[in-house]
């Protein structure tokens, strides 16, 4: 049997994986739905069946305008994964580039990334969010802005030590006697020796991307109507706790299973590629 074939097939034993990975393919579908199809417009008003229980017309309940909440779920989806995906993209290209530079020169870089590091986790993603919406307004943008400066020091410092942990192997002393020089060692042997790190890390920080944008919007500082958004959605919801329940039922429970599946999804990429960690299933 083949490696590929050997390895999907302990994918396949892994209860964390496929749990995380069937959570996280329904929520990338509803947001792939949403861009061709949804039940009804998300942003279309019906006052007159306004806060409309579940029923066979709108599977999932109506808000207080009258906007089908199905509808605004699948969209809701598309907002989180665009926003989760910029801002984990951005802060995985530049805290990767510090750390592997930190781990590449040592000496005072290092010490100046990992300074710079400290000082950014003063600022959470939530406080910077707050600070921009001050300057700038709220709006879709500063979250993502929020978001990434937060995950630039997270990327940087998981590099820098994985990275510092390959510079000691022996094969990069040989590569150093064969004459390679810094950037080169770092490009063809330290950043494909600590790929799968990366993207454990990336996935995790992606559930948490997605927690802070819905935590963002929940305060209005981040997406704005009419754009929907599962944050937002809650915060609607607080008036109609009672006498709508649906409201918030159906966009927590949205939030909760995203992050359990990328969570989910993040444990079990870390158990298939780390060796120590995996476990015979």
């Amino acid at each position: 049997m083949s490696e590929a074939a050997l390895a999907l097939r302990r994918a396949m034993r892994h209860r964390s994986f496929l749990v995380g990975g069937i959570l996280s393919a329904i929520m990338l579908g509803m947001a792939l739905l949403s861009l061709v199809w949804t039940p009804y417009a998300p942003t279309a008003i019906n006052i007159r069946r306004r806060l409309a229980a579940p029923s066979p017309e709108h599977w999932l309940g109506t808000d207080p305008f009258g906007r089908d909440v199905l509808s605004q779920i699948l969209a809701g989806a598309q907002n989180s994964i665009s926003v989760g995906i910029i801002a984990v993209g951005i802060g995985l290209i530049l805290g990767t580039v510090l750390g592997l530079l930190a781990a590449a020169k040592r000496g005072w870089l290092e010490e100046l990334v990992m300074r710079f590091a400290d000082f950014t986790f003063a600022f959470p993603a939530i406080l910077s969010a707050i600070m921009l919406a001050a300057i700038f307004g709220p709006g879709t943008m500063n979250s993502i802005i929020a978001i990434a400066i937060f995950n630039i020091p997270v990327f940087a410092r998981v590099v820098r030590a994985s990275a510092n942990a390959i510079w000691a192997r022996d094969f990069i002393l040989a590569a150093r006697s064969a004459g390679k020089g810094a950037v080169r060692i770092t490009i063809e042997h330290v950043l494909p020796n600590i790929l799968a790190v990366i993207v454990v890390q990336a996935t995790i920080q992606f559930a948490l991307a997605i927690l802070a944008e819905a935590a963002l919007s929940y305060l209005g500082l981040g997406t704005q109507p009419p754009t929907p958004s599962w944050g937002r959605m809650l915060n609607e919801a607080q008036s109609y706790v009672f006498r709508a329940p649906w409201l918030a039922v159906w966009p927590g429970c949205a939030i909760a299973l995203a992050v359990l599946g990328l969570n989910l999804l993040g444990d079990g990429l870390r158990d298939l590629t780390d060796p120590r960690l995996s476990r015979q299933r």
